[in-house]
C-alpha cells in the first residue's frame, strides 16, 4: 500500500516533464470569484506595487494561496501588527496560548474551542502537537512567477529557526511547491535542548479543459526534546526569589536530566476529482462531479530515559535504558459525488474508510491482568455537505457518522452568514459532535508501572452555538457556548500520584466571548484584544482564565521618502490566576491540577519592525519588565515563562 501511494505521487511528478515552461499569461489565470469564497483582502490588493516585481506583467494579487478549504487569498507583503502577531515559532497568531521558556516545547492553553468535526480518535501526545502540521494546515499555490520566502529568527542561547519556501507554475496547469522549517535552540535551564524540521512538499494539477483536477501534499515532521520535569521545589522558590545568584537560569536544579520525548510523522495526501457534467456557458449552471480522497500516515511518539525516576514517575518494570514507543498507521480512503446548480447550491455525498492500527509491540501483565498491545481494524462512515450562496446570505452545513466499526462517532455542523454590506456582517453557527477518547486514553503501555491502562470510557459529546458579528471600522465580536458531557482529562490519581485519565460524571458548561477592535488616530493605533470566559463545572477539570487580554499600541509611518516603512510599539499580555494544568513530559499531556492558581503577571513587549521592499526586519524585547514586575511568572507549574530577552528576525520575498 505504501508503495502504491509514492507511485501516485511520482506520477503526478512526471507530469512536469510534458509541461510548457513559459510564463503565465494573465488571461489564463483563474478567476476568482465569490461562489469560490473568495478571502482576497483589500488591504493586500492596494498595498504592494507592481513596479516591485520582477516580471512588469504580474501583479501582487496573481500569486494565490489556496487552503485546504479552497479559500484563496494572495501573497501578501504589508507589514500589519497581524503580520507582528505571527511572526513566531507557530507562524500564526498565538493568542490564548503561552509558550514554555525554549522555543520549540510546548504551550500551555488558556483557552478551547470544542467545535468539532472529527469521526477517528486522535493520536494522542497532544503537547507535541502544536508545530505538527495536519492536512488543514497545509496550502496549495498557483504562481505567475517563481515565488520564494525565508524566514528565519533567532532562538534562545544558541541555535535558530529558519523556514524556507519556494513555488513555482511550470505551466499554467501544474504547480508544485517545497518548503522545509527548521529549529534547534539550546534554551536558558538545564537539558532543555529542542530540535524540530517540518518538510512539506505540495502539487496541484489541473488539465486544460479543467475537467480534472488533482492536488496531493508529502509531509514528513520530526519534534524533538530534550526533557528535565521543571525545577524541583526547592529551586522554584529560588527562580521566585529574583536573587541576583539565580538570574543565571542554567544553575537552578531540574527534576532530572537524561530524558527526551520524540514524535515523527510522515504523510502521503491526494485528492482528485473529475467533472463529469461541467458548466459550459451562462445558461448552462448544472455541474456534476466525483472525487476521491487519500491519505496515508505514519507517525510515532517515542520516551527514552537512560535511568528511571521513581520519585517523579513512580515505580518501574526496568531501572535502565527505558524506552516507551507507540506507532500509528492510518489509511484514510473517502468517495465523493458532487452536485450544483444556481438554484440548490452546491451538495456533496461521501462515504468513507479508515484503517487504523496503533498500539505497541509487546504484552504488558499486570496484577495478573494482560494488557492488549493493539487497536486496529476498520472503520466505514457516511457523510455529507452543502453549500448555498443567495445575495447577502450564505448557508454552510456538513455532517457525518460512523456507520460500522469499533468505533461510533457523528458529527452535523451548520452555519449560516449574512452580509449587510462591506462593512457589516454577521453568522450564526451549530455544532454537534460525539466523539470517541484519543489512542492514548484508550492504550498506553509504558516502562513505568503506573503508565499502563486499557480503558473503555464513553464518547464525549460536546455541542456548540456561536455568534459572530463585525463591523469593519469599529469591533469583531464572536460568543460561543457549549456543554460537554463525558469529558476526558489527565489528572494524578490520588492512589499512586501519577497521572492518568479520567472522566467526567457531570455536564459541563463553558461560555466565551471575544472581542476584537483597533482605534486609530493619525499614525498611532491602540490594538485590543479582550476574551471572557466563564465555566460552570463541579468538579473543576476545565479550568481556564476569566479574563484574557492582549493590548498592543504602536507607531505607524513611511520613512525615507518611503524608501521604508517603520511601525513600532508596545504589547501587552495578561490573564488573570486560574488553577494552570500542569504538564507530565512522559505522556506529552497536560493534566488537571487544583492545588495552586497561576497568572496575573503581565508581559510587555517592545518591538520595532520595518519593511523595505518585499522585506520585513522584527526585532522584539521580549517580557522586558521582567525584572521589576516579580519573578512568579510561570507557563506550567514548575516550568516558569521566558525572561527578558532580545531577539531578531526577517521574512524575505522574491518574486522572480
Amino acid at each position: 500500500m505504501k508503495r502504491f501511494i509514492l507511485g501516485c505521487f511520482l506520477l503526478c511528478f512526471c507530469t512536469v516533464l510534458n509541461a510548457q515552461d513559459r510564463p503565465i499569461p494573465r488571461k489564463e489565470l483563474p478567476s476568482v470569484s465569490r461562489s469560490e469564497k473568495d478571502t482576497l483582502s483589500r488591504t493586500s490588493r492596494k498595498s504592494t506595487s507592481i513596479k516591485n516585481l520582477k516580471n512588469p506583467k504580474a501583479k501582487i494579487q496573481d500569486y494565490l494561496i489556496i487552503s485546504h478549504a479552497n479559500d484563496t487569498t494572495f501573497v501578501d507583503t504589508t507589514l500589519t501588527i497581524q503580520k507582528e502577531y505571527k511572526f513566531n515559532y507557530l507562524r500564526r497568531d498565538n493568542f490564548g496560548l503561552i509558550p514554555f521558556s525554549n522555543l520549540g516545547q510546548t504551550y500551555n492553553r488558556l483557552t478551547y474551542d470544542f467545535e468539532n468535526t472529527k469521526l477517528i480518535p486522535r493520536f494522542g501526545a497532544t503537547a507535541r502537537h502544536f508545530n505538527y502540521m495536519e492536512i488543514e494546515d497545509i496550502n496549495y499555490y498557483r504562481v505567475p512567477t517563481p515565488l520564494t520566502e525565508l524566514f528565519y529568527k533567532t532562538a534562545f542561547e544558541q541555535g535558530q529557526l529558519a523556514d524556507s519556501f519556494f513555488t513555482v507554475n511550470t505551466s499554467p496547469q501544474f504547480n508544485f511547491s517545497i518548503a522545509y522549517k527548521g529549529m534547534r535552540s539550546i534554551g536558558k535551564y538545564q537539558h532543555l535542548i529542542t530540535s524540530t524540521g517540518n518538510f512539506r512538499f505540495t502539487t496541484n494539477y489541473r488539465t486544460k479543459n479543467d475537467r480534472y483536477n488533482m492536488r496531493g501534499h508529502i509531509v514528513m515532521q520530526d519534534l524533538w526534546n530534550e526533557e528535565n520535569g521543571g525545577l524541583t521545589e526547592d529551586d522554584v522558590e529560588f527562580f521566585k526569589s529574583g536573587v541576583e545568584e539565580f538570574l543565571d537560569r542554567s544553575i537552578l536544579e531540574v527534576n532530572f536530566d537524561n530524558a527526551e520525548n520524540i514524535l515523527r510523522g510522515k504523510r502521503f495526501h491526494l485528492e482528485h476529482n473529475y467533472k463529469i457534467i461541467k458548466k459550459k456557458d451562462s445558461l448552462w449552471r448544472n455541474k456534476l462531479s466525483f472525487g476521491h480522497v487519500i491519505s496515508f500516515e505514519d507517525k510515532y511518539y517515542q520516551y527514552n530515559q537512560t535511568a528511571s525516576e521513581t520519585t517523579f514517575f513512580g515505580e518501574s518494570f526496568k531501572t535502565s535504558n527505558l524506552r516507551d514507543r507507540v506507532t500509528l498507521e492510518n489509511l484514510y480512503n473517502q468517495l465523493q459525488l458532487n452536485y450544483s446548480n444556481n438554484i440548490l447550491g452546491d451538495v456533496q455525498f461521501n462515504i468513507s474508510n479508515t484503517n487504523y492500527n496503533y498500539g505497541y509491540n509487546k504484552l504488558v501483565v499486570l496484577n495478573g491482568e494482560t494488557i492488549t498491545n493493539r487497536l486496529k481494524g476498520d472503520v466505514y462512515a457516511a457523510g455529507g455537505k452543502y453549500h448555498k450562496q443567495y445575495k447577502g446570505f450564505e448557508l454552510e452545513g456538513e455532517l457525518g457518522i460512523n456507520i460500522s466499526g469499533e468505533f461510533d462517532g457523528n458529527f452535523i455542523k451548520a452555519e449560516a452568514s449574512f452580509n449587510l454590506n462591506d462593512d457589516i456582517a454577521a453568522s450564526a453557527s451549530l455544532n454537534h459532535s460525539s466523539t470517541v477518547p484519543n489512542y492514548n486514553v484508550q492504550l498506553y503501555q509504558s516502562d513505568y508501572i503506573n503508565y499502563n491502562w486499557r480503558t473503555n470510557f464513553n464518547n464525549t459529546e460536546t455541542q456548540q452555538l456561536g455568534f459572530r458579528l463585525k463591523f469593519k471600522e469599529l469591533l469583531n465580536a464572536t460568543i460561543d457556548f457549549n456543554t460537554i458531557n463525558d469529558y476526558i482529562y489527565f489528572k494524578q490519581d490520588e492512589n499512586t500520584d501519577q497521572v492518568r485519565p479520567f472522566q467526567n460524571d457531570k455536564s459541563i458548561s463553558y461560555l466565551r466571548l471575544k472581542v476584537q477592535n483597533e482605534i486609530k488616530l493619525g499614525k498611532f493605533a491602540l490594538n485590543n484584544t479582550v476574551l471572557y470566559q466563564n465555566t460552570q463545572d463541579e468538579n473543576n477539570v476545565l479550568n481556564v482564565p476569566e479574563f484574557t487580554t492582549r493590548n498592543t499600541f504602536y507607531f505607524s509611518s513611511h520613512m525615507f521618502k518611503k524608501a521604508m516603512f517603520l511601525q513600532t510599539g508596545v504589547t501587552l499580555n495578561y490573564f488573570t490566576k486560574y488553577y494552570m494544568n500542569g504538564y507530565n513530559p512522559l505522556l506529552a499531556e497536560f493534566y488537571v491540577q487544583t492545588d495552586e492558581e497561576f497568572g496575573d503577571f503581565p508581559r510587555l513587549d517592545f518591538f520595532l519592525n520595518a519593511k523595505i521592499r518585499q522585506t520585513r526586519i522584527y526585532l522584539k524585547a521580549e517580557h522586558f519588565n521582567s525584572a521589576f514586575t516579580g519573578y512568579n511568572f510561570f507557563s506550567a507549574p514548575n516550568n516558569p515563562y521566558r525572561d527578558f530577552t532580545v531577539r531578531f528576525g526577517v521574512v524575505w520575498n522574491f518574486f522572480l
